[in-house]
């Protein structure tokens, strides 16, 4: 009978060291396969970080140029400002300022040059011009409300005279409203425009509320007690 080799049995880790063999197989294979995906897509992945780099560095670099030209535009107005508030004589040059800034100005900007443009052009008579501006204040949906009351404003209070009473009175409903900032400026002119109809009665009320009113300005205050006065009427009566 012959006999076979008895073969030795092969010796296996025991306990951890098993699962540690197949640790380091698992981290071979992830690390060949990360080393194949760089290969790959490594000068993606590198062209994406330079894009995100350079969006980070292009993002804060509109940011400084945004807060340079705001202070440029600062400077720009106030030096408007000053010939505007300056000798007569000069206050008419400060307009093509005025006019650059509302072209190409920031929104607050823009408004508030319309808006000081528009005085001048009133004040040097060009009441066409001057409303017109006005007019672009007011149904500028972007600017500040509390300005296109403003504006609104200015244009009914130089409307007063020779202006449609209609279109006048519908400018100055809303703003008068108890609730408007400018309740009582507009009021005052509802006041005057009464008055301009010949509504006597109408313009009495209206100026004796505002003569009474201690939450109006002073001014508006001393001429509807003025003008009450020249209608025969009295504040405390």
């Amino acid at each position: 009978m012959v006999r076979r080799p008895v073969l030795p049995r092969p010796v296996l880790p025991e306990g951890n060291a098993v699962s540690d063999i197949f640790d380091e197989v698992n981290e071979e294979l992830r690390a060949e396969r990360a080393q194949r995906l760089l290969r790959r897509y490594g000068s993606l992945l590198a062209g994406l970080a330079l894009l995100a780099i350079l969006g980070v560095g292009a993002y804060q670099g509109w940011k400084y140029y945004q807060a340079q030209e705001v202070g440029r535009q600062a400077q720009a107005f106030l030096a408007a400002m000053r010939i505007a508030d300056g000798p007569d004589a000069q206050r008419q040059s400060a307009l093509p300022a005025f006019a650059k800034l509302a072209q190409n100005g920031n929104a607050g900007y823009r408004t508030l040059a319309r808006l000081r443009e528009a005085a001048l052009k009133a004040d040097g008579g060009d009441n066409a011009g001057a409303a017109a501006l006005w007019n672009e204040v007011a149904a500028d949906t972007g600017a500040d409300p509390l300005l296109r009351d403003v504006a609104n404003l200015q244009w009914a209070m130089h409307q007063i005279d020779n202006g449609d009473p209609a279109a006048v009175a519908a400018r100055l409903a809303p703003l008068a409203a108890p609730n408007n900032p400018w309740h009582a400026l507009a009021q005052e002119q509802q006041g005057l425009l009464a008055m301009r109809q010949g509504h006597d009665n109408d313009a009495r009320d209206i100026f004796k509320r505002l003569a009474q009113d201690v939450m109006a300005p002073n001014g508006v205050r001393a001429r509807a007690n003025a003008l009450l006065t020249r209608l025969g009427g009295q504040a405390g009566g």
